[in-house]
């Protein structure tokens, strides 16, 4: 038995909720941004979520494009540097997606990058980060790829 959407749309309120109360008594986030993200995403812009584990990917948009879902909380006291999670490119995907999340975790802004944009992004010479462990920091994301929603 599935769950409905509003059932899924009240769940998710509740986990922020927690997640807000957690980071205001620890100082340190829950852990659940990445599965916020997506579900935020696909909520926002009708994707199919996949199943769960599914290497490479996240969700397929209508168009058959696999799309592997970052996501990022940005605080007002955030400092500039913060980084996408790690991005596999020996998995299958056609685009990867950062979701940007208030202190809220309610969705700001989404952006899409292209397989080969961030293949290139990853392989550029001079950063530890981002050539051995897959990670860009959001300003180069930004740069990369299109807004494709913003609040």
């Amino acid at each position: 038995m599935g769950i409905s959407d509003s059932s899924l749309a009240e769940l998710l309120e509740r986990v922020k909720s927690v997640a807000r109360e957690y980071r205001d008594v620890t100082g340190r986030p829950l852990g659940c941004t990445g599965e916020v993200a997506e579900l935020e995403a696909a909520a926002i812009l009708g994707l199919q979520l996949a199943d769960v584990r599914q290497a490479g990917y996240d969700a397929v948009g209508d168009d058959g494009r696999r799309i592997q879902i970052k996501g990022r909380c940005v605080l007002p006291s955030s400092k500039p540097g913060q980084r996408v999670g790690s991005i596999n490119c020996r998995h299958e995907w056609d685009t990867v997606m950062l979701v940007l999340l208030d202190e809220d975790l309610n969705a700001t802004a989404i952006y899409e990058a292209d397989r080969a944009a961030v293949v290139a992004a990853l392989e550029e010479p001079g950063s530890k980060a981002r050539n051995e462990r897959g990670s860009l920091g959001v300003p180069k994301f930004k740069s990369i790829s299109s807004a494709v929603w913003t609040r």
